[in-house]
């Protein structure tokens, strides 16, 4: 009876160890839903105390089963449309339209290259990104490039003034204030907080963006890992939150459609 006790003891063990991410479940703080190839072990403020989650996809996710993702409970995603001022992703309308089939709210994210003017860049976005009623607000992606053809770091005031001239022009042909993308490392050596009129989506997969971000500037949304796994998505994908409540997501989405 003994020996059974301490087996009945140890299988409750790996099992709760599995719930939490050891024995190979999923990682403490991913949402059940999901995966991720290279888990952080979250603590704390996780990822999955939030209610609404969504992906960020771009040619590099393939052909994606955006009805496979929709029944893992995606509530959004951000599809990559353009790069600098001459390059389009080759999946971005086969994916915006996926993903409106499927029932997916989704947004065109633009990433940013400093060797091309803010206007030539808009004006490259708005050539390939349609305005559609129920499309979510489009996005800047704009972080240090490790590109050979665009390796310059222009100072904090001229990235800003930039990041402003394409924001204004998105906002006044789409109708909506885009959001801003960007690393810890971007926010920091150019001072992102002093664009203080648009909503921002910070990319934080080693901690909570409280921690990371200024002791707590304002987020819209989180990218929490870059490893996610998500049903109908081959390897890996971002996964992402949103700040608020299933409530708040609503009254969100109904502000920011179109």
């Amino acid at each position: 009876m003994h020996r059974f006790l301490t087996l009945f003891a140890c299988f409750c063990l790996i099992a709760f160890l599995a719930a939490c991410g050891g024995g190979g479940g999923h990682p403490y703080g991913i949402p059940a839903q999901f995966g991720d190839s290279d888990p952080f072990q979250w603590r704390g403020r996780v990822p999955s105390k939030y209610d609404v989650h969504g992906v960020d996809v771009s040619k590099y996710q393939g052909v994606i089963n955006w009805d496979r993702v929709a029944a893992a409970d995606v509530r959004f995603a951000f599809i990559k449309a353009t790069e600098g001022g001459d390059v389009e992703d080759p999946m971005f309308l086969t994916n915006w339209y996926g993903a409106q089939n499927a029932g997916i709210p989704r947004g065109a994210y633009h990433f940013y290259y400093f060797c091309r003017t803010a206007q030539e860049q808009a004006q490259w976005f708005i050539q390939h990104v349609p305005v559609e009623p129920g499309a979510l607000p489009p996005v800047l992606d704009i972080e240090w490039t490790q590109s050979r053809n665009c390796p310059g770091r222009p100072d904090p005031e001229h990235v800003r003034a930039e990041a402003a001239t394409f924001l204004a022009i998105l906002t006044q042909y789409y109708g909506q204030k885009p959001l801003i993308y960007t690393t810890v490392d971007f926010w920091v050596d150019n001072q992102m907080w002093l664009i203080d009129d648009y909503p921002f989506w910070l990319r934080s997969v080693a901690g909570h963006p409280r921690d990371v971000y200024d002791g707590g500037h304002h987020w819209t949304l989180w990218q929490y890992t870059g490893t996610g796994r998500v049903p109908g998505i081959d390897g890996d994908v971002d996964l992402n939150a949103f700040s608020g409540t299933t409530k708040s997501w609503a009254t969100w989405l109904a502000t920011h459609r179109r």
